[in-house]
């Protein structure tokens, strides 16, 4: 009578030794990746994940650093949004910065990198636009004070005084009325910044042959070309430089500071930064300035991600 037990040979065996020397390579290969990340992991939990899930508590407490924490719930986003005045006006004027500022930046980044990429001189145009961006907004701001100054004396108050545009010199830094504008010129000179790198960097990347088959396709002006093979082909860098220019737009601050002052005048040139400054640096009202955080935080979250569903590929 032949056994119904069936005798398994070396060459039943090997297909199943080949999937476990695959899957053990996989891990190690997996393993191995992880080491090397490692690094960054431990850095990125310990400076960004832990500040910002500490951040979240502390908004639900009232917190002096001389005392412990204490628990009062909701109470620091109620006061927020409905007792303080000024966190509403700061609310304003930065949206306002941002509307304006920021979308500003972000165009005349890109305009400025593709017009300077057909240059022959791109290298020395391109550091005359970077410049600004690294050096200090407090140093900056002293040069455009004197060009804004509220005196005669001003460079702009004396040239319109001499061309007969004005009758009396405009107090530029003090007037409510003129300070959000002069800090969003200061701060679209200093925009010009990593976006301008990357930009200009993903439009030295696009092939010329690819202009060339467009040529060939019917594509006959340079604006065509922007539309129907830059602009697609640079949907990374167009998506980092809408993100950045959103993070930049606000957290405006020092630049709003150094020229209007802090407070400034009738809060004109207030941001929630500067708001968030006065009640954790100044007053030391560690839990409401952790309620501002998480608000801008969700705010600039909220806005990234919707920047991401635009500009993401459908493949990434």
């Amino acid at each position: 009578m032949q056994s119904s037990v069936e005798v398994k040979g070396p060459l039943q065996l090997a297909p199943q030794k080949a999937r476990r020397f695959k899957l053990t390579h996989a891990r190690k290969r997996a393993a191995l990746g992880y080491l090397f990340l490692s690094p960054f992991l431990i850095l990125f939990i310990v400076f960004t994940v832990i500040p910002v899930v500490q951040s979240v508590y502390l908004s639900f407490t009232y917190y002096n650093m001389l005392q412990p924490a204490r628990w009062v719930g909701l109470s620091n986003y109620s006061v927020l949004f409905l007792e303080d005045d000024i966190f509403l006006t700061s609310l304003k004027n930065t949206f306002i910065f941002a509307v304006i500022a920021g979308p500003l930046s972000y165009c005349l980044s890109f305009m400025l990198a593709w017009v300077i990429n057909t240059l022959k001189a791109k290298m020395i145009f391109s550091l005359a636009f970077y410049v600004p961006s690294i050096t200090s907004g407090i140093a900056l701001s002293i040069v455009w004070l004197y060009i804004f100054s509220g005196d005669r004396y001003g460079l702009l108050n004396n040239a319109l005084l001499n061309w007969g545009m004005i009758s009396e010199p405009i107090l530029w830094n003090t007037d409510p009325n003129t300070i959000m504008p002069v800090i969003i010129i200061v701060s679209l000179w200093m925009s010009m910044g990593t976006g301008f790198l990357v930009f200009l960097a993903g439009l030295q990347n696009v092939s010329p042959e690819l202009y060339e088959a467009g040529a060939i396709d019917g594509i006959s002006s340079r604006f065509q070309e922007l539309w129907f093979i830059t602009l697609p082909l640079m949907k990374p860098q167009l998506l980092f430089g809408a993100v950045n220019a959103i993070v930049g737009a606000f957290g405006v601050f020092d630049i709003a500071v150094a020229i209007s002052g802090m407070p400034s005048p009738n809060y004109a040139g207030h941001t929630i930064i500067a708001h968030l400054f006065d009640y954790a640096f100044i007053r030391f009202e560690l839990g409401y300035a952790s309620a501002i955080a998480v608000f801008l935080f969700v705010v600039t979250f909220g806005l990234g991600r919707i920047v991401m569903r635009l500009l993401s590929s459908k493949d990434q």
